[in-house]
């Protein structure tokens, strides 16, 4: 079960403007490079705390349905199910009903289960879920401690390009602000 993007987030959780005075820059000469160790920063927060910061849309498809009856999602936090269908035996692809889908949002990992759930019509990847996560659309509905991780990373790279040696990646106070946040594995 490995989740594809669909659509990314719309924003970022820090701000370009907000980026700039944290770095103290006031011209736009280098706005593109700080874009791009924003964008990079958040995917090593969301990758550090298995997590994903601002809303995004992901697929998962899978061969079967969990013996248990429940779907444990790999992402977090769950906003809303979009849909789930399934291929039947003659190929077609057929929604499930949203009043037989049971999301539970509030634990983790955020779980799906479908009531009387049909079997697929093929051996692999015969039923797909797609799913809205994040902390929300909104770069202040992400937590105020990963958005000043994020800064931390921006200005850790910014000031220091080039300059990172062996697997020293992440500065000790950004991964001990993003501790708190961290997802146990599935």
């Amino acid at each position: 079960m490995n989740p594809i993007q669909v659509e990314g987030p719309a924003v970022e959780p820090v701000a370009l403007a907000d980026m700039k005075a944290h770095l103290r820059v006031d011209h736009d000469a280098e706005d593109a490079l700080i874009e791009g160790l924003t964008k990079a920063a958040r995917l090593m927060v969301e990758a550090a705390s298995r997590r994903l910061l601002v809303e995004q849309t992901w697929r998962v498809a899978l061969d079967r349905w969990p013996e248990t009856g429940t779907l444990l999602l790999p992402l977090s936090p769950l906003i809303a199910v979009e849909s789930i269908t399934f291929v039947d035996a003659s190929g077609g692809s057929i929604a499930i009903p949203p009043e037989r889908i049971d999301a539970d949002a509030m634990s983790d990992p955020p779980r799906i289960a479908v009531s009387d759930p049909p079997q697929p019509g093929r051996a692999r990847n015969g039923i797909v879920v797609t799913v809205r996560a994040g902390y929300g659309a909104a770069p202040g509905d992400v937590p105020a401690t990963l958005r000043l991780a994020i800064k931390i990373i921006v200005a850790r790279w910014f000031e220091n390009r080039g300059d990172l040696a062996g697997d020293q990646t992440l500065p000790p106070d950004a991964l001990a602000m993003i501790a708190p946040f961290r997802r146990a594995r599935l």
